[in-house]
């Protein structure tokens, strides 16, 4: 905190500077003077609104205001700053322990071969996510907005105006769904009951899933982050409880009669193929997504720049040592061929070899839960990245004011979880449920490393444009180059032939889903050029204003004007 105030009292003069110049008094400064009195107040004073919830990066320089909105009429609206650190660790916690650890530690090593090479990937995505957390923080407590990637976006690229928002809200929306653990909820609850996994029972149970937590954010939104936080806490605890009893099985106080097995000779078999080693690691890292969730809802958060900078780093550090623990109780209790055919809940298999059959129902009925919190939490980010696109005027249908708003509570963004339970829907109901998870997984990550690597391009960018804003946490520049390369990494690896020529997600090809996920944003290029080029061919232009809703939301929307 002491740095934080330490950059915003040396840019004080520039903000005075600033406010005088854009003063609507022609006649005297006193207003400036006298606000400006009360900002130095606040940041020598131990004021209860911390200077921290200030965006002090754009009172410094307007230019760099993303979007249309200022900060003041961004947070408007809604709940206001409930969230505290507890809360948004939790919300990191939550939203990274989900059906990853459960379900793909098996795809992972089946793709690159060997234990020793599926344990560096867990490193090398436990690395990866804190290059880009530390990334994250330097524009999350620079623009400190809900929004995430579509804030610091729109502060980089803002020519052409508004294609960066509208390719970002085409990715978020298709691929914002929550399908992945509706399923692995659906199918590890009929596992316990005894019930054999028929398509449309698992569809129809995912469907309830997803519109129950639809309705629980959107209607009870405090009861909804007292679930929220409830479930991030028991699957810590069920983790904790997967690690325990790995130490007990390598110390050979269990039946498992050789647990050192797997990590003799860790490295055979291990893939000569970079398409295995890139297709693994997104799985990885969409195991480890979710350290940026907090930067997706800055607008609920108290204090949002010193929560950022504590509950980053300690959320995902607790989610880093647990998955990297529990996947060497993984393979000490299991066999590599026993995990690779083990298909998608690996956990059951560790309970069932452990403990036997009653345990591994057991265990199905946690992994339920840890899915249905995950599905919960993301949920709860995804509606206010999807109220911040219509906030901003992205064009929608039935208009904007109705997706920006929080009706019906005026507390809780329901139209943005509906936008999310759409896509989801649809997910759930379309592909077979055999090849579409593991190929959903593959799509979510590649639109994500093409962000990534614009995201680490702007930061490099402002760092050269823009050196003299304060930022109140800066990241060390070699780390944000590793994250780049590893994004240019990720990006051109997948179009490599793997080795066995399929890829993991047979019959479809290998290189499928890279396709899909730059079809998608493609047409976001489409969308936008439709709204801001096309209506010029025929003489008109969309003029922004903006508009306060009744519950205190501000929304730009856009009125189509002849060109004079």
């Amino acid at each position: 905190m002491s740095n934080t105030l330490g950059s915003i009292r040396k840019y004080l003069p520039t903000l005075r500077k600033r406010e005088g110049s854009v003063s609507s008094s022609p006649t005297t400064d006193a207003p400036v003077e006298e606000n400006l009195d009360e900002k130095r107040g606040k940041l020598d004073g131990d004021s209860d609104v911390d200077v921290a919830s200030k965006e002090v990066t754009t009172a410094v320089d307007p230019d760099l205001n993303p979007g249309e909105l200022t900060f003041e009429e961004d947070a408007a609206g809604g709940l206001g700053r409930h969230l505290g650190v507890f809360s948004c660790t939790l919300l990191i916690v939550g939203r990274i322990i989900g059906t990853g650890i459960f379900s793909t530690p098996s795809s992972i090593l089946g793709s690159v071969g060997s234990v020793g090479a599926s344990l560096m990937l867990w490193v090398l995505g436990f690395v990866l996510s804190f290059c880009g957390l530390f990334i994250w923080l330097e524009f999350g407590t620079m623009f400190p907005r809900s929004g995430g990637e579509k804030v610091y976006l729109e502060a980089v690229y803002k020519k052409p105006k508004h294609l960066a928002t509208v390719i970002f809200a085409t990715n978020a929306i298709i691929l914002g769904f929550t399908a992945s653990g509706c399923i692995v909820f659906a199918q590890n609850i009929l596992v316990a009951a005894g019930q054999p996994a028929d398509r449309w029972v698992t569809r129809g149970i995912a469907l309830g899933v997803i519109g129950f937590v639809t309705l629980l954010h959107g209607l009870t939104p405090r009861l909804g982050v007292y679930v929220m936080n409830g479930l991030s806490l028991f699957k810590i605890v069920i983790l904790l409880f997967v690690v325990i009893t790995g130490w007990v099985v390598l110390s050979g106080h269990t039946h498992i009669q050789d647990p050192h097995a797997n990590f003799r000779n860790a490295f055979a078999g291990s893939s000569n193929s970079s398409n295995d080693y890139a297709t693994a690691t997104f799985k990885v890292l969409n195991a480890y997504a979710g350290w940026s969730n907090v930067n997706y809802v800055l607008n609920n958060v108290k204090n949002p720049v010193r929560t950022l900078k504590i509950a980053g780093p300690l959320g995902l550090s607790i989610c880093a040592i647990l998955y990297l623990l529990a996947n060497v109780s993984y393979f000490a209790a299991a066999t590599k061929e026993e995990i690779t055919k083990s298909g998608a809940t690996v956990a059951s298999l560790f309970f069932h070899n452990v403990f036997g059959a009653k345990a591994q129902k057991a265990l199905t009925v946690f992994v339920a839960l840890s899915a249905l919190g995950n599905v919960i939490t993301v949920t709860f980010a995804a509606a206010r990245i999807n109220q911040e696109l219509a906030k901003e005027g992205i064009p929608l249908p039935f208009g904007n004011r109705f997706w920006a708003s929080n009706w019906p509570t005026g507390k809780s963004p329901l139209p943005g979880l509906i936008i999310h339970l759409i896509p989801s829907v649809i997910v759930i109901i379309a592909p077979p449920p055999s090849v579409a998870y593991p190929f959903i997984l593959d799509v979510e990550g590649y639109p994500g490393q093409i962000i990534n690597f614009f995201i680490v391009i702007g930061l490099f960018y402002l760092r050269w444009k823009k050196p003299h804003v304060p930022r109140p946490f800066k990241v060390w520049w070699p780390l944000a180059v590793f994250f780049l390369a590893a994004a240019i990494f990720l990006l051109v690896a997948p179009f490599l032939p793997p080795a066995n020529g399929k890829g993991d997600t047979p019959p479809l090809p290998y290189y499928l889903y890279c396709l899909v996920g730059i079809a998608v944003m493609a047409v976001g290029v489409l969308y936008w050029a439709a709204w801001r080029i096309l209506p010029g061919w025929f003489g008109y232009e969309y003029v922004p204003r903006k508009e306060k809703l009744e519950d205190g939301t501000t929304v730009t929307l856009f009125s189509r004007q002849k060109i004079q």
